[in-house]
């Protein structure tokens, strides 16, 4: 998205509307890479105590 359409959707929804949204989306991404590493962690982990066995 670049200014333009930013400072349009700010003017047409209001600046916190857009500032939820912009936060909503950075924070969603953020949550599928966490997940991602804690599901690698969770498989090393199994592995890791396989070969102790």
């Amino acid at each position: 998205m670049d200014t333009k359409e930013l400072f349009s959707a700010a003017s047409n929804f209001g600046f916190p509307m857009v500032l939820s949204w912009y936060l909503l989306l950075r924070m969603e991404q953020r949550l599928d890479r966490l997940t991602h590493c804690l599901n690698e962690l969770s498989r090393a982990i199994i592995s890791k105590e396989k070969e102790g066995q």
